[in-house]
């Protein structure tokens, strides 16, 4: 491995990435319920408080609203603040102040002002939370003109992706699967930025494009190596950023392959992948396709607490070797 690379967690990546930021801005600052001595909900800031004061690591009463309120005004006054929900769920406390504050200041003031805020949200579901602690909500932010929303999937995109937002003039809402947090890979040191608006294509492939964002972009590489002994090559597409999506990497791929499957975690009625498959419906892509596109989505239902049902509401590498072989030998 190059000596400027590391092994670090996702997590590690992220607070690597905010104290990057604290040492060269004073600007930035950090606030959330329990992010100060506790280390955050999953240990994410783990000793900043102890590397930067209380004053840039600040802990925040239990109200997400309140809380969202102060950071919004204070990136209008032209600091740069990084409010951590503890659960990505806790975002519906405070939607008033990101969708009709954080999202539209710079557009009712005529330009005059923006609003430099990063929102980080632990998303998703396999920690055993239950119904109020383990949703995908990205969908619902993605709908909001003037929120950026991104979903890294790997450490190295993580601390990139959270670097990029910590610079960008506008709110950056960063979904991160709780299940990433461990997860391992190689991070250079120092800083660097990955574009927001920039998907990667993590393998190539001719038969199928997979689309698929945070987690699921794991889990459709594990089903594309499984489906390599069948003959079958599939390309996977990780998302990566939700608003401003990256259509012109989805469609060539699409025109490369000719099918397409979207795989998310969030319930599958009206999530990301609804959005991948009507932009490929009215692209020149659609001429190219030999198949319906098919979207592999949560179930409709509130995420349950035991841990086989919990399991069965997501898709599974097994769900996705399944949708693929379907497409690619024209089943559905």
């Amino acid at each position: 491995m190059d000596a400027m690379l590391r092994e670090l967690s996702y997590a590690q990546a992220i607070q690597e990435a905010m104290a990057i930021a604290m040492e060269a801005d004073e600007r930035v600052f950090l606030m959330g319920e329990d992010i100060g001595v506790y280390g955050g909900a999953f240990q994410v800031t783990g000793d900043l408080v102890e590397r930067f004061g209380a004053d840039r690591v600040m802990d925040t009463p239990i109200s997400e609203l309140g809380g969202a309120g102060v950071a919004v005004g204070a990136a209008m006054t032209g600091l740069r603040p990084i409010f951590e929900f503890q659960f990505s769920d806790f975002a519906t406390l405070a939607l008033e102040q990101i969708v009709n504050q954080a999202a539209k200041m710079r557009f009712m003031l005529g330009g005059e002002v923006s609003v430099p805020l990063v929102m980080r949200f632990p998303a998703g579901s396999g920690t055993g939370a239950a119904a109020q602690h383990s949703q995908s909500l990205e969908a619902w932010l993605g709908h909001v003109p003037g929120l950026k929303v991104i979903q890294p999937a790997t450490p190295y995109d993580a601390k990139g992706m959270l670097l990029a937002a910590i610079a960008d003039p506008d709110p950056v809402m960063i979904f991160e699967h709780k299940l990433l947090y461990k997860m391992k890979g190689p991070v250079p040191e120092g800083y660097y930025t990955v574009p927001i608006g920039k998907a990667d294509i993590r393998r190539e492939g001719r038969d199928l494009t997979v689309v698929a964002t945070s987690i699921m972009v794991h889990k459709a590489l594990e089903a594309a190596q499984a489906l390599e002994a069948e003959g079958i090559d599939i390309e996977v597409v990780d998302l990566r950023t939700v608003r401003p999506m990256d259509k012109r990497t989805i469609i060539d791929s699409v025109k490369k392959t000719s099918r397409l499957l979207c795989v998310y975690e969030a319930v599958k009625t009206l999530g990301v992948g609804a959005e991948v498959s009507a932009m490929i419906a009215e692209s020149e892509a659609f001429d190219f396709l030999d198949a319906p596109i098919v979207r592999l989505g949560g179930a409709e239902t509130p995420i349950p607490y035991n841990p086989e049902l919990e399991k069965a509401t997501v898709p599974q590498v097994p769900d996705i070797v399944a949708a693929a072989r379907d497409l690619v030998k024209g089943v559905r």
